[in-house]
């Protein structure tokens, strides 16, 4: 393990984008004096529960640290000082070669660890995506159940969260209040509920409305805050999916290249504008789900339908969550790496090394949901 730079360990840390880092460190910062925090923790052994993990776009000079070509992996970041992000930090891939030496100098070697923290660090390097509605799910399947408090939006989500639930939000609260007084105001309290699961007094009215006992109402909330969050990743993704569709078509490699290779690349090309197409007309089919359920209530007064969709929403995260993980890592990827119908320095193996392992992404979501197939 070796010290990242420190600057890159304080930006983690002031804003972590969910889908892309669990910050267990800001988790023990916020809430280690709460009960279920050490009653319920994410990983048994105390660094690692500390650590700061993320989904990390390796470098050139880091590809050859895995046994296998791969575009991103999962980074543990262990930081010396978790009082103070000048100290720096110790890190490591999950699955670079000698991991599990490595691994273990830092945290130790116990029972604990071996049977339960490595295979749940190999259940995140699965993922991908690490925003916590997708991972609470994740985990639930695989037997694992943190305490809730780990699996927060972080601040930088939830302020800029925040106006997009408000806009969602205000047809409930106008049917609510029956007219315009104090509607901003009401919109806001209630969107703060929701989004921070203080789950008052005040909400009791829409848990009865909703036919919910504290526990299946608890449950709704999260699941609702859940379907927001995508809606709002969703939009940015759509947003910005025909310039990425763009880019993979119009990219040009530097050199020559045979006919063989000409051709690869062009079906190549025609299959991720196919998949990356398909797949979002996928995600806004299950958020046009949601919109119908939430329009029932709001504007034909009818609870039942949303209450329904809320008890069913955990078994629709999986799908969410993956396939929006894959779009945000192309996505991301490209508006990194490629400049939009521009030269840029890249080599035909290079490129198509790229646009195979975005293929293989995007197949395997596909593949384990076509009727016969085991859900992923």
């Amino acid at each position: 393990m070796a010290p990242p730079g420190i600057r890159s360990l304080s930006y983690l840390q002031n804003s972590a984008s969910t889908a892309r880092v669990l910050n267990l460190l800001s988790t023990w910062r916020r809430h280690h004096e709460e009960p279920e925090y050490s009653d319920q923790p994410f990983f048994q052994n105390k660094l690692l529960n500390r650590a700061i993990i993320l989904k990390h776009r390796l470098r050139r000079d880091e590809i050859d640290l895995f046994e296998h070509p791969r575009l991103t992996a999962t980074k543990i970041i262990i930081p010396v000082d978790p009082t103070d992000l000048k100290a720096g930090g110790r890190f490591a891939f999950v699955a670079q070669r000698n991991y599990p030496h490595m691994l273990e100098d830092v945290i130790g070697k116990s029972e604990k660890s071996d049977t339960f923290d490595i295979p749940l660090l190999k259940l995140l390097d699965e993922l991908p995506s690490l925003d916590p509605f997708l991972l609470r799910e994740e985990l639930r399947r695989n037997g694992y159940k943190p305490a809730s408090c780990y699996l927060e939006l972080s601040d930088a989500d939830l302020k800029q969260i925040f106006a997009f639930v408000q806009s969602e939000v205000e047809p409930l609260v106008r049917m609510s209040l029956g007219g315009q007084s104090g509607l901003a105001v009401q919109t806001a309290k209630l969107v703060a509920k929701i989004l921070s699961n203080s789950l008052d007094s005040d909400m009791d009215p829409l848990r009865q409305v909703l036919r919910l006992n504290e526990s299946e109402f608890a449950e709704g909330v999260f699941c609702w805050k859940g379907f927001l969050y995508y809606k709002w990743v969703y939009q940015n993704v759509a947003a910005t999916s025909q310039d990425i569709v763009k880019t993979i078509t119009f990219t040009r490699p530097m050199g020559r290249q045979d006919a063989q290779t000409r051709e690869r690349l062009d079906c190549v090309r025609v299959t991720l504008k196919d998949r990356i197409l398909s797949s979002s007309s996928a995600i806004k089919v299950v958020l046009d789900i949601y919109d119908h359920a939430y329009a029932e209530l709001t504007a034909k007064g009818n609870p039942l339908a949303f209450r329904e969709f809320l008890l069913n929403a955990p078994a629709r995260f999986a799908e969410l969550g993956e396939r929006l993980g894959v779009l945000e890592h192309i996505t991301s990827f490209c508006q990194f790496r490629f400049a939009p119908n521009k030269r840029v320095g890249i080599g035909i193996e290079e490129l198509l090394d790229i646009f195979d392992d975005f293929e293989r992404a995007l197949y395997t979501q596909d593949y384990f949901k076509e009727p016969g197939h085991p859900v992923a």
